[in-house]
C-alpha cells in the first residue's frame, strides 16, 4: 500500500539561510501593503512634490553689503560712502587712512543677496548675486570681499566671497566719437557657490504628528482632489483645511520617521484642477491659454487699420540768374490710410482650445489681433476664462 503525500501551496526551502531572508523581505512587503503604494493611486497624475511645499521647510532671504576690488578703473566715481567702506576696511587691518585722502576707480559698493534653503547646515554652499549700488560702470573681472548675509532678524548666517562672473561687458566709453557698446548688465555678477553657511535656521515641518502641505497654486478643487488622493494611500489620514492648505496626519508607526513619510506622501499622484485663464502679454505679443476655456456663441469682425507716413526732403531753388532769394530745403511728408475690409464672422460654441485657435486661425488675425479679439470677448460675456493682462 503506497502512500502519497499531501500537495502544499506554497514556497518550500530546505535551505534556512533562504528562508531566513525571505522571511526578512516579507517585513517590509507586509508594511507596504499596510501603508498602501503610492504608485497605485490616480494613473497618469502629477506627483504630489511638483504642487506643493511642505509647511515650514522655506527658503529665507539673506542680504549683505560688501566691496568689489579689481574693477581696473570701472569702479564707483568718488562717491562719500565708497571712500568710507575702504577706509573702514583699512582700520580693520590697522591702516589709519583719511576717506578723503582715498580713490575708488578700482572699487565698488555692493549689495549681496542670496536664498538660503531649510536645514542648510553650516560649511553649505550658496550661490549669491552681487549687484552694484554706486555708480560702477562694470564689475567685470571683480573679487568680492568677505560679506556677511544677514537674515531679516539681523543675525548673519552666511558669508560670502569670491571672484564674480558677470554675464556682459561694456566697452569704449573713452574710445573716439564717445561710441560705447554695453552687452547684458555689466553691474551685476554671480558668484556660484559664492557663500558659506554659518548657522542653520532653525525649522519645523511636524506638529502633534502632523504635517502641513501648501498648494504652490491655490485651488479648493485641487486641494479636495489631493486630500482624496492621499486618504486612498494612507486611509483617513489628509483633509483640507482651505485653497491652500492640507494637513495630514502620520499614521501608527510613522511618527519616528517624518522623512520617509513625506518622501512616500510626495510620491503620491494626483490630477490638479486647471482654471480656464488666458495671458495675454502685451509688450511682446505673447499670449498663453489653458486647455479649460471654453467661447460661448458670438460673431466676430476684425478689420485692418493701416497708416503709412512718408517724409522726404525737397530742394527749392531761386530761378536762374535771380538777383534774390537763396536754395533752402523743404520738408514733405505723405499721409496714406488703408482698411482692409472684413466681413462679421459668427463663431459656434467652441468647448476645446484647439478648436478656439483653428477659428481663430481661420479669420487670419495676428496675435495683436487676436489680443483685442480676447479682450472684446470677454466684454461681451462670450469668453468663459480668467484674463490677464501683463
Amino acid at each position: 500500500m503506497s502512500h502519497r503525500r499531501p500537495v502544499q501551496i506554497g514556497f518550500g526551502f530546505r535551505n534556512s539561510s533562504l528562508a531566513s531572508a525571505v522571511r526578512q523581505l516579507a517585513l517590509p512587503l507586509t508594511l507596504l501593503l499596510a501603508f498602501g503604494c503610492p504608485s497605485g493611486s490616480l494613473a497618469g497624475g502629477v506627483l504630489v512634490r511638483d504642487l506643493v511645499m511642505v509647511a515650514g521647510a522655506r527658503d529665507n532671504q539673506l542680504v549683505g553689503y560688501g566691496l568689489v576690488v579689481g574693477l581696473a578703473g570701472d569702479g564707483d566715481k568718488d562717491p562719500i560712502y565708497t571712500k568710507q567702506t575702504v577706509a573702514n576696511i583699512l582700520q580693520r587691518y590697522g591702516i589709519s587712512v583719511p576717506s578723503t585722502a582715498l580713490s575708488s576707480k578700482n572699487v565698488g559698493v555692493v549689495l549681496v543677496t542670496a536664498d538660503i534653503p531649510a536645514f542648510a547646515k553650516p560649511g553649505a554652499r550658496l550661490d549669491v548675486q552681487v549687484s552694484s549700488m554706486g555708480d560702477a560702470q562694470s564689475l567685470q573681472g571683480g573679487v568680492l570681499l568677505q560679506t556677511p548675509l544677514m537674515g531679516a532678524d539681523n543675525r548673519a548666517y552666511a558669508v560670502a566671497q569670491g571672484p564674480l562672473s558677470v554675464g556682459g561687458f561694456s566697452a569704449g566709453q573713452s574710445g573716439g566719437g564717445g561710441a560705447t557698446v554695453t552687452k547684458n548688465h555689466p553691474t551685476v555678477g554671480t558668484i556660484i557657490g559664492g557663500a558659506i553657511v554659518e548657522r542653520e535656521i532653525p525649522a519645523s515641518i511636524v506638529r502633534d504628528n502632523t504635517i502641513e502641505l501648501l498648494l504652490r497654486e491655490p485651488s479648493f478643487t485641487s486641494a479636495a482632489r489631493l486630500a482624496e488622493a492621499v486618504n486612498q494611500v494612507f486611509t483617513n489620514a489628509a483633509q483640507a483645511v482651505d485653497s491652500t492648505s492640507i494637513r495630514v496626519r502620520m499614521p501608527e508607526g510613522m511618527e519616528r520617521f517624518p522623512v520617509d513619510f513625506i518622501a512616500r506622501l510626495e510620491s503620491v499622484e494626483v490630477t490638479p484642477d486647471t482654471a480656464a485663464r488666458i495671458i495675454i502679454n502685451e509688450r511682446t505679443g505673447t499670449i498663453v491659454a489653458t486647455s479649460a476655456i471654453r467661447i460661448s456663441r458670438c460673431a466676430v469682425s476684425q478689420g485692418n487699420l493701416v497708416i503709412t507716413i512718408a517724409s522726404s526732403l525737397d530742394v527749392s531753388q531761386p530761378s536762374p540768374f535771380s538777383q534774390t532769394g537763396s536754395t533752402v530745403v523743404t520738408p514733405r511728408t505723405d499721409t496714406k490710410v488703408t482698411e482692409n475690409k472684413a466681413s462679421l464672422v459668427a463663431l459656434p460654441e467652441l468647448p476645446t482650445i484647439e478648436k478656439i485657435a483653428s477659428a481663430l486661425n481661420a479669420l487670419g488675425v495676428t496675435p495683436r489681433d487676436m489680443m483685442a479679439i480676447f479682450q472684446a470677448m470677454k466684454q461681451a460675456g462670450a469668453l468663459q476664462a480668467e484674463l490677464i493682462i501683463r
